[in-house]
């Protein structure tokens, strides 16, 4: 029996499917769990005190506010199993927050944020393309000084080297898409601010660019409908594979497959009778 297609394509989807199409498979349309890593939840607690600087007005975005909404937004975490279940001691959640900090930091180090206009923080926008639903949150839209629009992506993790930059900015060239078919406006400039380095990846979306952009998630999401009629997801081992949290269930690392095929069976059970079925 053919496999569920994914209801739509984001850019962590493709990026997932472009790894490794097993991974795409477990957590697109098995919705494995994932287990929560100390750097993903960093990340996402980082944005989320980005995210309350941004709401404020422009005078008030200083170093010492955004710490503010640090405190806010890590008091508002501590019930977020991502942060939990990670079961941080004293010393560890210490050195936790205090990376946080240092990113918050370097921030400052990158733009000025009293000089951004922003007009949408964590944007949900989603437009289709030749029958393909796209989908995706923005970190931050803003207008530039011309009155143009530019895509901010926020990384918090280590800036590629030269080769894979093509590749990082393909998931804001694919917000960038999304602005020209929602707001029927390109945007001028989209930019990857990498938190840690600190550095910015800086691009200007072309005709030439779009129609890749097009041309690759139509190319995708075909590849995706082959795969769900044949159930053949191929894993891709590679170093990614360390922080994989589906090691359980491939076959590259001694996994049962079939795991997972219980475990979205059971889902839909859930969702139709309001019971928890047992995964065996």
């Amino acid at each position: 029996m053919p496999l569920p297609l994914p209801t739509s394509l984001s850019p962590s989807k493709v990026s997932s499917f472009t790894n490794c199409a097993l991974s795409f498979r477990f957590s697109a349309i098995d919705h494995l769990p994932q287990v929560p890593s100390v750097a993903a939840t960093r990340g996402s607690l980082v944005h989320a005190a980005l995210e309350r600087l941004f709401c404020l007005e422009a005078p008030e975005r200083t170093f010492e506010r955004s710490l503010l909404c640090l405190e806010e937004a890590t008091a508002e975490f501590r019930s977020n199993p991502d942060f939990t279940d990670l079961a941080l001691d004293s010393t560890e959640e210490a050195t936790f927050l205090g990376e946080s900090r240092v990113l918050l930091q370097k921030y400052f180090r990158l733009e000025d944020p009293t000089a951004i206009t922003p007009i949408g923080i964590e944007l949900k926008l989603e437009a289709e393309i030749d029958g393909v639903l796209l989908r995706g949150i923005i970190d931050r839209l803003e207008l530039n000084a011309n009155g143009e629009l530019v895509v901010t992506d926020y990384k918090t993790g280590r800036a590629p080297g030269p080769r894979q930059e093509q590749e990082r900015l393909a998931g804001v060239a694919f917000y960038s898409l999304l602005c020209e078919r929602v707001f029927g406006e390109r945007p001028a400039k989209i930019q990857l601010l990498y938190l840690a380095d600190p550095v910015a990846i800086v691009s200007t979306p072309t005709d030439r660019s779009t129609r890749g952009v097009e041309r690759k998630l139509v190319a995708v999401w075909s590849a995706v409908e082959q795969a769900c009629e044949a159930e053949d997801f191929r894993p891709n081992p590679t170093r990614l594979c360390d922080w994989c949290s589906y090691k359980t269930y491939c076959p590259s690392f001694g996994g049962d497959i079939s795991l997972a095929d219980t475990y979205r069976i059971n889902r839909k059970r859930r969702g139709q009778s309001g019971t928890t079925p047992a995964v065996s």
